[in-house]
């Protein structure tokens, strides 16, 4: 698994780092261990002053960031640099409530129970987190965050095609005044992982990621009888009804399949169109997605980027060929793309029908699926046959109606008149095969403590 940097633009390779040696893993775990030991026994408010430090040097940072983000995967220069605040906002978010959120809970007492009962929120121990390419600041900083706020102390495995951002979180993290071991970055390889999974200082895994890293990495942790959480991938439904105002969709509609190259898990991937607007909405949504334009992403007028590597841009093509091979129907847009780098035509599939095994899965780039709907009912039944369960978009103008669909979409999220977002203060996660545990907020904040009970009783045996 070599860890190196190659510019998805030009193809070129610029930086290579070698793979973390076994002594290296062994060294990190002892660090974070001793780190653990005492970064557990300061308060909650100590922590979390490290973490203001991080915040404010994101944004100190965020020309230098956002350029190696662009740089090692792609991302269009002014998406990048939401991609850092986005990280700055999620610290911030537990700067100010971790406190509140890990305060100790006396809990009601019944007659039968009687005593003082407190419930505490404390730290697990060390914990491994794998995180992928296509968002490589905003995906550390959600579990980095709340997981330092709760004393956790983290080892990172990043994606082998960032390892320039995954050495600039680790020094931030420094510079923030992290105390040594506290956080950590290894290039790990496959075995490696293994070999974290099942030392028993490591206490909990969170991986997000694909569907196949996912499976296995749950089934080590599983025989390990460790904790995980998975975020992986998504196939979202953006249902839209014949009441949906045209343009304003359509405009939504092109965002949420196309922004980060379409290479965001929860991307408006499938498009359930009411069927009295289908051919209009198609008309429209084409001719938007055909005036975008792709080049070079540092640069302002740039509106589509390259996938991140010649191997998602492949993995893409063969999707594409295997559909069609089994009956789908593709068009090309407008918009034709640079022959140098990596990047994907934009087009549309029509007629994936359940028995052609595209039908189920996840094109992670800018490959738009269309579906028409005789009415709402239908729309679900499209939108929820899938293994996936992320998040999902319902486009209407009755709020009460779109309301009434959205309660009935199975997935772990549902925005209304808005593809999937994400947000500071918004719970992240999803269902089925599209994995499970959330990030962000409270929910995210407390998938690794340890809720112990602690009360205290003072009455006479009964003998």
């Amino acid at each position: 698994m070599a860890y190196v940097t190659i510019n998805p633009f030009t193809g070129e390779t610029v930086a290579e780092f070698p793979e973390t040696t076994d002594q290296d893993v062994a060294l990190a775990l002892d660090s974070a261990q001793e780190a653990f030991e005492s970064w557990r026994e300061r308060s909650v408010a100590e922590r979390v002053q490290v973490l203001a430090r991080a915040a404010r040097l994101l944004r100190e940072r965020e020309e230098p960031y956002a350029h190696l983000i662009t740089l090692e995967m792609g991302k269009l220069a002014r998406e990048a640099r939401a991609e850092i605040d986005l990280s700055a906002r999620i610290i911030d978010y537990y700067v100010t409530h971790a406190e509140r959120l890990l305060a100790p809970q006396p809990l009601p007492v019944t007659q039968a129970s009687q005593g003082k009962p407190v419930l505490y929120q404390e730290p697990l121990g060390v914990l491994l987190a794998i995180e992928p390419w296509n968002f490589p600041f905003y995906q550390i900083a959600r579990i980095l965050a709340p997981q330092l706020a709760v004393g956790n102390t983290i080892v990172l495995k990043h994606a082998s095609n960032v390892p320039q951002c995954a050495l600039a979180f680790e020094k931030l993290m420094e510079d923030a005044g992290a105390p040594e071991g506290v956080y950590q970055n290894l290039f790990a390889t496959r075995e490696q992982l293994q070999t974290l999974i099942e030392d028993p200082r490591i206490q909990g895994v969170a991986l997000t990621g694909s569907e196949r890293a996912g499976s296995v990495v749950a089934e080590m942790a599983g025989k390990a009888l460790k904790k995980s959480t998975l975020e992986l991938g998504g196939s979202d439904a953006f249902i839209v009804l014949d009441d949906a105002p045209l343009d304003k969709t359509v405009a939504w509609a092109v965002k949420g399949r196309h922004t980060n190259a379409g290479q965001v898990c929860s991307a408006s991937k499938r498009l359930v169109i009411a069927d009295s607007l289908y051919d209009r909405f198609v008309e429209a949504y084409s001719k938007a997605v055909s005036e975008l334009k792709a080049g070079d992403p540092e640069q302002s007028g740039t509106s589509l980027a390259p996938l991140s590597s010649q191997e998602a841009l492949d993995r893409l093509e063969k999707q594409v060929s295997d559909a069609v091979a089994h009956g789908a129907k593709v068009a090309e847009l407008g918009l034709k793309v640079p022959s140098q780098g990596f990047f994907a035509q934009p087009r549309l599939l029509e007629n994936v029908t359940p028995d052609n095994p595209a039908y189920r899965w996840e094109f992670f780039g800018p490959v738009t699926q269309l579906y028409r709907a005789k009415d709402d009912e239908d729309a679900l039944r499209i939108a929820n046959d899938s293994p996936f369960g992320l998040g999902g978009s319902v486009f209407s103008a009755d709020s009460e109606r779109a309301q009434r669909v959205a309660r009935r979409f199975s997935t772990g999220m549902v925005h209304i008149n808005h593809p999937t977002v994400t947000h500071a203060d918004l719970p992240f996660g999803g269902i089925r095969r599209s994995g499970y545990g959330r990030e962000l907020t409270e929910l995210g904040l407390k998938e690794f403590v340890n809720f112990k009970l602690v009360n205290e009783v003072d009455i006479d045996a009964d003998l």
